[in-house]
């Protein structure tokens, strides 16, 4: 079940903007080479989870409850950095990504369809 309140800092709850869903959406970057593994959700628990364990923790859209990048597959994120885009409704997840990131088992989510 979704958390509606967050020990998010009320600063940086403050500066998100969320979809009507009340999500952000991350996408998450492998630290040093700069490589997209993926995009997810989050909502101020999951951020706030996020930056407290230092895991990559999202919202799941289709299973609507949380999860950690890497609770059940062992490919855990280390995140070290996130950070905010200028207009408040992306966040950047810089992490040290164990394993495949994508569920099909790709290193990224974005290994399988090259449109260009």
């Amino acid at each position: 079940m979704r958390v509606e309140t967050s020990e998010l800092d009320p600063a940086i709850a403050k500066r998100l903007k969320r979809d009507a869903d009340g999500l952000v959406c991350a996408v998450v970057q492998q630290r040093g080479t700069n490589e997209v593994l993926m995009v997810a959700w989050m909502d101020d628990e999951a951020l706030h989870r996020t930056l407290t364990t230092r895991r990559g923790t999202y919202w799941s859209r289709s299973r609507q409850d949380y999860w950690v990048k890497g609770e059940t597959s062992g490919h855990v994120q280390q995140v070290h950095e996130v950070r905010l885009d200028c207009d408040g409704d992306t966040l950047l997840v810089v992490v040290d990504q164990e394993g495949a990131a994508c569920h099909t088992g790709d290193h990224t989510c974005f290994d399988a369809d090259r449109l260009l």
